[in-house]
């Protein structure tokens, strides 16, 4: 299946800073899931900001390597969300993804995550590793700290999503960018303010449970997460409480075209998960 403009279907962006090590291996090992297990078209995008060592000429010799498959983009600035931001605005595929770069979360989550955004089931759906029956391995501190973030979450706004941290989400294009003009941050809040503004807006966030293997090279730096994340949540609060992070308009739910059978069961997963959630 084909969107009008000939371009992918579905845009997956990974966000890298300073990840010469594990780039090449995990953009082959990514493509490789596709080409075998996923059935719309795809394509991988490096959205490479301020690496200071080798990751931009790799991200450059894969999409020379892997012309049409995967895209190399570079921003002079830092900011894991702003390399979100920039990617999800260029790209000309209906619907746009991320993962870590670490591949923390397995790839068989892909299809189920994309396969009800494509179907016009839902416009937004994120990854989670908190529901029941997922298998996390990681640090005590880490699986701490998200669960307790994600806990003040609910405590101040309400029963919404149960994990925001999870780094694997995907979006409807006609979303993207009402949503953008709403986001502030361009760091690691950046999921959470972009899942809040949906609840806000009441838009439907599909869950996919996901398996979770921590990386312990991870650059995350756990105490200005933590911070960054406190002040976002304070400041998003305020807003909601001045009646702010309205849009003007929410998209319409559809698909994108008629499904072929194929198709069809693809989504099955992934709407037997929404209602288990």
């Amino acid at each position: 299946m084909k969107p009008e403009n000939n371009g992918p279907v579905v845009d997956i962006v990974l966000p890298v800073h300073n990840e010469e090590a594990q780039l090449t291996r995990s953009v082959i090992t990514l493509r490789q899931h596709l080409l075998e297990n996923f059935p719309f078209s795809w394509r991988i995008t490096i959205a490479n900001h301020a690496s200071t060592d080798r990751t931009g000429q790799i991200a450059r010799e894969l999409e020379q390597n892997y012309p049409g498959q995967v895209t190399a983009l570079h921003l002079d600035r830092k900011g894991r969300g702003r390399a979100l931001r920039y990617a999800w605005a260029c790209s000309d595929a209906p619907v746009v993804a991320y993962m870590d770069v670490d591949l923390s979360t397995r790839l068989e989550s892909l299809l189920p995550l994309v396969a009800p955004l494509v179907s016009g089931h839902s416009l937004i759906a994120t990854g989670t590793s908190l529901a029941r029956g997922t298998r996390i391995k990681r640090q005590f501190k880490r699986e701490v700290t998200s669960r307790g973030y994600n806990l003040l979450i609910r405590l101040i706004f309400g029963p919404v999503f149960s994990d925001a941290q999870c780094g694997l989400k995907a979006v409807r294009k006609e979303l993207v960018m009402p949503i953008l003009a709403q986001v502030e941050n361009n760091e690691w809040f950046f999921d959470s303010e972009f899942l809040l503004l949906a609840v806000r807006n009441r838009i439907r966030i599909f869950e996919v449970p996901v398996d979770w293997i921590e990386d312990r090279d991870s650059g995350v730096k756990i105490t200005k997460t933590i911070i960054e994340g406190l002040k976002g949540l304070w400041r998003m609060r305020l807003k909601f409480w001045l009646g702010g992070g309205l849009l003007q308009q929410v998209p319409a739910s559809h698909a994108l075209t008629t499904l072929q059978k194929a198709e069809i069961a693809a989504t099955r997963p992934g709407q037997e998960l929404d209602r288990a959630a």
